[in-house]
């Protein structure tokens, strides 16, 4: 059922936009339609290492042979048309991606490996430190900006609140923020967005008249203590888990 209009509308196909249930949905269904069909293709087609990452209706593919990536691709196609499913165009598409991507682009006369969005991270080629290849991730810039102007929007509700008010409820945003994207390599993205909502915060605070001085520097050192510390929270994937899965072995 839906809410249209403050009436309730009975829907005879799918889940409503945004349900609590469509995920739970999109997994049983794709599991059937998708997880295991993947997995025997894997298992009857594919002679290099392929991996299948899937959260709810969303998904990404890494295949080793780019022949293989196409077949899948095709597949892929018409598997999904026997359940009245569809691929998204928009959202659909092959790149070259990984450890050789940059050397196999620039003999091809390419510019740099495309990057793809899963998950709300843009993930992208780069270099560790030490020169090694690793897959950089970075928070979609999209996704900030709209966060920022909702928070832009809330501040301006709350402008006449405390201070400390303001500041407790940024700080369980801004820790429920780092819960998720701090992970190695987003520090330039996680300070940015930080600095932004400080911009905000004194701009709102500015509308009110007592506080049309207030400077940055003050600003900062008045409220400092609630912005949590920007560190990295999570491992690099590779010190969590291995989830390749290569020639006909079961999946593990």
């Amino acid at each position: 059922m839906a809410t249209k209009e403050g009436r309730i509308e009975r829907s005879m196909r799918g889940a409503p936009q945004g349900a609590v249930v469509s995920p739970t949905l999109a997994n049983v269904y794709l599991h059937y339609a998708l997880d295991l069909w993947a997995h025997r293709w894997r298992q009857n087609k594919a002679r290099g290492d392929v991996i299948i990452i899937r959260y709810a209706d969303d998904f990404i593919a890494g295949f080793q042979h780019e022949h293989e990536a196409r077949a899948f691709l095709q597949d892929l196609h018409e598997r999904l048309r026997e359940f009245e499913l569809a691929l998204h165009p928009a959202k659909t598409r092959l790149i070259r991606f990984g450890r050789f991507a940059a050397e196999q682009r620039k003999k091809r006369g390419e510019g740099k490996p495309e990057t793809f969005d899963f998950l709300g991270f843009t993930h992208f080629c780069t270099r560790s430190k030490a020169g090694g290849f690793v897959i950089g991730r970075k928070t979609i810039k999209k996704r900030m900006v709209t966060k920022l102007k909702a928070l832009k929007v809330e501040l301006r509700k709350r402008m006449h609140d405390s201070i400390a008010a303001t500041g407790e409820w940024l700080n369980l945003l801004l820790k429920g923020h780092l819960n998720y994207f701090a992970v190695p390599g987003n520090s330039l993205s996680l300070w940015w967005f930080f600095h932004e909502i400080r911009w905000r915060w004194l701009r709102s605070l500015r509308r009110r008249s007592q506080k049309a001085n207030l400077s940055w520097e003050k600003f900062h050192r008045l409220t400092d203590r609630f912005f949590p510390p920007i560190r990295i929270l999570h491992p690099q994937p590779l010190h969590r888990f291995d989830a390749r899965t290569q020639g006909r072995s079961p999946v593990r």
